[in-house]
C-alpha cells in the first residue's frame, strides 16, 4: 500500500522534526525500521507509547549503538536500505562510525538525510535550540503577532515540521529518485532555519517591493487588514475572516448586514482600525453557529475558528476521513490522499525496541546472529 512500498529506510531514533518526517514516509508506504536507544526508559511526556504519534507506521529495535557489534548492524541494515534519517547534533553519527564515509561505503546509493535545526556547519552549528529559536533567526517568528505585541510562537509547526519534517521528506526523496538515474547517493542537510526561511519566501518578495513592512500586525496577512482575521462571536467563540478579492469582500458587506454603510474602501490602510471594529461590533451580534448558518460554504472564504476537539468531528472533516481512531486515540490520517496507492497507517506507535527481533528478521538477519547480538548485549 502507499506510493512509497518498497522503500526501505533506517531511522536513528531521535525527537521532532526527524520522527514526522518518517512518519510522512511511513503513512506513503515506506518499510521504516527506526533504531532507538538500548537505555531508553521512558516516553518523555507520553506515558503510554499509543500516545507518541509521531512513532507510528514503524517498527523499533533498540541498538547499543557504541558497541561494534551494534555499529556493524546498522551498518548492515542501511547497506540494504534506500534511505537514512538522523537527527543528532553536527559529528555525532562520525563518533558512531556512522558518518557518511561509512554508510555510502556501504551502500553508495543512499539518501543520508541530516536533520538539524541550524545546519551542518555555520558559527551556530553545535549550539543547542529549539523550533522557536530557529524560526527567530529565519525571520518568520519577528513577522508572526499582532501589532503593538511580541511575536507569538506558532507551536512548533513553522520550524520542526514545517521548515524541518517537510523538507527533509521533501529531500529524501528526491534523492532517491536521482540515486536511480545517477547511482550515487548525497547527504540531505536540512537545517531548520533554511526551511523556515524558505517558507518566508512570498514575504521577502513583498518586503522588496515595498508591500511588505517588518512591522507586526500592519499587513494583510498578519491580522493588519480587517479582511483577514479572527473576529469573536457573542458565545466567546471565534470565526475566520479572509475576504481578501474585491467579489468576495463585496459578499462579505452583505451577509454581515454592512452592504448600505457608508464604510471607506476595503483597501485604504488607514481606514483599517476603524473598519476593524465596525466588524467586531457586527460579530459580536451572533454566535459563531449563527455566523455558520449564514456564511459557512459561501465565497465569503469563512469558517469557524475549531478546538482540536471540535475539528475532528466538523461534516466536512469526517466526510474526508481527516482524522482515524487507532487504539482508542483519535489522530490525523495520512496526507496527502492517492487516488490509487492509498496510504495507510501500518500499525500504532511502539514501546522503545518493541519489535527488535521480528523487524531484524524481516530485514534479513538471521536468527542466530539475533541470538549472538542479544547475548552481547548490542540489543534489546
Amino acid at each position: 500500500m502507499g506510493p512509497l512500498a518498497g522503500v526501505k529506510i533506517v531511522e536513528m531514533g531521535g525527537i521532532g522534526p526527524g520522527p514526522m518526517c518518517a512518519l510522512l514516509l511511513a503513512d506513503m508506504g515506506a518499510d521504516i525500521i527506526r533504531i532507538d536507544r538500548m537505555q531508553e526508559t521512558g516516553l518523555g511526556v507520553h506515558t503510554d507509547p499509543k500516545f507518541n504519534l509521531l512513532m507510528r507506521g514503524r517498527k523499533s529495535i533498540a541498538v547499543d549503538t557504541k558497541t561494534p557489534e551494534g555499529r556493524d548492524l546498522i551498518l548492515d541494515l542501511v547497506s540494504q536500505a534506500d534511505g537514512l534519517i538522523e537527527g543528532f547534533r553536527p559529528g555525532v553519527m562520525e563518533r558512531l562510525g556512522l558518518g557518511p564515509d561509512e554508510v555510502f561505503a556501504r551502500n553508495p546509493k543512499i539518501a543520508f538525510g541530516r536533520m538539524t535545526g541550524w545546519g551542518q556547519d555555520g558559527p551556530m552549528a553545535h549550539a543547542a535550540g529549539h523550533d522557536l529559536n530557529y524560526i527567530a533567526l529565519s525571520g518568520a517568528l519577528h513577522a508572526i503577532g499582532r501589532k503593538g505585541a511580541p511575536p507569538t510562537p506558532p507551536l512548533n509547526l513553522v520550524g520542526d515540521f514545517g521548515g524541518g519534517a517537510l523538507y527533509l521528506a521533501m529531500g529524501m526523496l528526491a534523492v532517491i529518485l536521482e540515486a536511480r538515474t545517477s547511482g550515487k547517493g548525497q547527504v540531505v542537510d536540512v537545517s531548520m532555519v533554511d526551511g523556515a526561511a524558505s517558507l518566508m519566501t512570498t514575504f521577502f518578495g513583498l518586503r522588496a517591493a515595498g508591500r511588505w513592512t517588518d512591522e507586526r500586525g500592519s499587513n494583510i496577512l498578519d491580522s493588519g487588514a480587517h479582511f483577514y482575521d479572527v473576529y469573536e462571536t457573542s458565545d466567546g467563540k471565534y470565526v475566520s475572516i479572509g475576504s481578501i478579492e474585491t467579489k468576495f469582500y463585496a459578499l462579505l458587506l452583505k451577509l454581515t448586514g454592512l452592504e448600505g454603510e457608508d464604510l471607506p474602501n476595503q483597501m485604504d490602510v488607514s481606514a483599517w482600525p476603524q473598519l476593524r471594529e465596525r466588524f467586531a461590533e457586527v460579530f459580536k451580534t451572533k454566535t459563531r453557529d449563527e455566523w455558520c448558518d449564514i456564511m459557512e460554504g459561501t465565497d465569503v472564504c469563512f469558517a469557524p475558528v475549531l478546538s482540536m476537539a471540535e475539528a475532528t468531528s466538523h461534516p466536512h472533516n469526517v466526510a474526508r476521513e481527516t482524522f482515524v481512531e487507532i487504539d482508542g486515540v483519535v489522530q490525523p490520517a495520512p496526507a496527502p490522499k492517492f487516488s490509487r496507492t492509498k496510504s495507510e497507517i501500518k500499525c500504532p506507535p511502539p514501546a522503545p525496541g518493541a519489535h527488535t527481533q521480528e523487524a531484524l528478521l524481516e530485514w534479513g538477519v538471521d536468527q542466530s546472529r539475533i541470538d549472538a547480538l542479544r547475548e552481547k548485549a548490542a540489543i534489546k
